[in-house]
């Protein structure tokens, strides 16, 4: 069971945590990590800027709450589950797979805070398109919000992160990439001369033609952004060992916890891209920490250090 208490959102909980490694002893570079994870216990990290507009929207509706999807370890499902909770709004969310035992702990956790889960097999999941319209037209009393709050709404909550950092003192902004909605919401309120930089959790076959890269050029209609699709072990929620080993070995230099879907991976790409002089000297990183540390549950206990 998992006990939970009505907590507000306090985004002034965010803050900057200068990143202490040895790889960045002897450079000229420097990465400040942006702990939005701290603004909330569950609905941390991005989640919230992802899904605040749809909330708002669904209110301004009249709508009775919110549908969504996700996998079965999804951090967009709980963080929902408890979004809608304090907003008053029911919750419905769509999972991929059929259940092949137990429900996992984040789905215990999506369910005791309210969410009804219903599951879908994983072809019928494939196909988006189709899967939304047959349940919005199933539930025309909730509001769709795509997985990930991939939508213009999430990219608008997104573009809000940037406002919680001194913006002008960075060459860079570094974030994981899943959907795309929170690198296209960067993109959007980065300044003209920074780079922003994405790491993406899924295996993609094309690092130039795909569907993160589109999405955050249609959203945006700017190029000063680029996805590295060459760090995702094997492809979305897989690990390996060197990837639990850099894990823990960040967190006893930094005391940087990271999740193994998004985080780990954004810090691993950043690292091995020092390890290869990608940056300039004086160059000056503002990571984005996008939460997501629920999904480490799904590791046998003592694998991480943290």
């Amino acid at each position: 069971m998992y006990s939970y208490s009505y907590q507000p959102i306090d985004i002034n909980k965010a803050f900057i945590q200068p990143l202490q490694h040895r790889a960045l002893e002897d450079t000229r570079v420097r990465m400040d990590i942006l702990r939005i994870d701290a603004i909330h216990p569950v609905i941390s990290g991005n989640k919230w800027f992802k899904l605040k507009y749809h909330l708002e929207a669904a209110r301004a509706a009249g709508l009775q709450g919110v549908l969504t999807f996700g996998g079965a370890w999804s951090n967009h499902l709980v963080a929902t589950a408890a979004a809608a909770r304090e907003a008053g709004f029911s919750a419905t969310g769509i999972v991929r797979g059929e259940p092949a035992g137990p429900l996992t702990t984040t789905l215990l956790q999506a369910q005791e805070l309210g969410m009804q889960l219903e599951f879908v097999s994983r072809s019928q999941f494939a196909d988006e398109t189709q899967l939304y319209r047959q349940y919005q037209e199933r539930y025309p009393q909730l509001a769709l919000v795509p997985m990930g709050g991939q939508s213009p709404l999430g990219v608008q909550g997104a573009s809000e992160i940037l406002q919680l950092a001194p913006l002008e003192k960075y060459t860079h902004i570094a974030c994981a990439a899943g959907t795309g909605t929170m690198m296209a919401g960067l993109v959007s309120a980065s300044l003209p001369q920074q780079q922003v930089l994405g790491v993406s959790s899924l295996k993609l076959p094309d690092p130039e033609q795909n569907s993160i890269t589109r999405f955050v050029y249609d959203s945006t209609q700017r190029n000063n952004f680029t996805l590295f699709t060459q760090y995702h072990f094997g492809g979305f929620g897989k690990k390996t060992g060197p990837l639990l080993d850099f894990m823990n070995a960040l967190f006893q230099q930094s005391q940087l916890p990271t999740d193994l879907v998004y985080t780990a991976k954004l810090l691993y790409g950043l690292m091995d891209l020092l390890n290869k002089n990608y940056f300039s000297a004086n160059s000056r990183l503002l990571v984005i920490h996008s939460g997501g540390l629920q999904g480490n549950r799904s590791l046998p206990a003592g694998t991480l250090c943290f």
